[in-house]
């Protein structure tokens, strides 16, 4: 049973439509995938319907934009309800605070003499939730840098480079207990991701564990083999239990779907905690 965990679709910063991603990953060999946008629940429904008749298990989610300590960090929620007012709302707050946050951006990018516009980010992002990937696509396109990945640096769109600009973000204790409420399962996605900037210590993810959080995502295309074993020494210690995914983000990024995946014992677990919503099965 091949399982992946983490996966995004247009609706934030995939280039996959939910049923392009549904099609890819029954490609792939897939047995479930989850969708897990950030942010947005937006393609749910498309997704859902597209799973018919697949064979495929969608398993609905969202990737959550928190901040601790300085750092920024992601959380994915599996299976929560949809409905349940607390957590809809964060979510609105972190979504539509990334318009603010990515014009904000694009004039910081234009002051340093990248000839981009919004129009063009709008264009790129298409009904999507703006986030940064989508601002430098469009650095690319205006050929400022050679590749997205080159344009997440100092010089541009990193954490703390010279365009970045700060948006809302959940501090993750809050988001933890608003996905337990709404019947969800938390899961810290790609916590020693160096590459991206810095990460949380082993104490604030202690203190998640102690605050309800299910997980952490350890197989991951930016965790090398030290860290990934130090990640599940961290999670057996903590009674977390420990996924792998892909963080397929379409052409945006080379990782393949499926190219790291979810023991299925590790799935039951998940599955066991989850109140909020059940998984669509094709």
């Amino acid at each position: 049973m091949r399982i992946d965990l983490h996966a995004h679709s247009n609706a934030s910063d995939g280039t996959d439509s939910p049923a392009e991603l549904v099609a890819a990953a029954v490609a792939a060999g897939l047995d479930v995938v989850a969708l897990t946008d950030h942010d947005t629940v937006a393609g749910h429904a498309e997704a859902a319907e597209a799973v018919r008749g697949t064979g495929l298990t969608l398993v609905p989610g969202a990737e959550l934009s928190c901040h601790v300590d300085g750092v920024s960090m992601h959380l994915l929620a599996y299976l929560f309800d949809l409905a349940e007012p607390a957590f809809a709302a964060e979510r609105d707050l972190v979504r539509n605070d990334r318009f603010r946050r990515g014009r904000a951006i694009v004039e910081r990018c234009r002051e340093l003499g990248a000839p981009i516009d919004w129009e063009q980010v709008e264009r790129i992002a298409g009904a999507g939730s703006v986030g940064r990937p989508h601002i430098a696509s469009a650095l690319v396109e205006a050929g400022v840098v050679a590749t997205v990945s080159d344009a997440f640096t100092a010089d541009w769109l990193a954490n703390g480079g010279r365009a970045d600009v700060r948006k809302h973000e959940t501090d993750p204790e809050v988001a933890v207990r608003l996905v337990r409420a709404a019947g969800g399962v938390p899961v810290f996605a790609h916590p020693g991701a160096v590459k991206r900037g810095r990460t949380v210590s082993d104490e604030v993810i202690a203190a998640l564990a102690a605050a309800g959080l299910g997980g952490l995502e350890v197989d991951h295309i930016d965790h090398d083999e030290p860290t990934r074993e130090h990640l599940r020494g961290l999670a057996e210690e903590l009674g977390l239990f420990a996924t792998g995914s892909s963080d397929y983000h379409g052409h945006r990024k080379t990782v393949r779907l499926g190219e790291h995946t979810t023991d299925p014992a590790v799935y039951e677990e998940l599955l066991a905690q989850a109140r909020g919503a059940e998984p669509i099965r094709g």
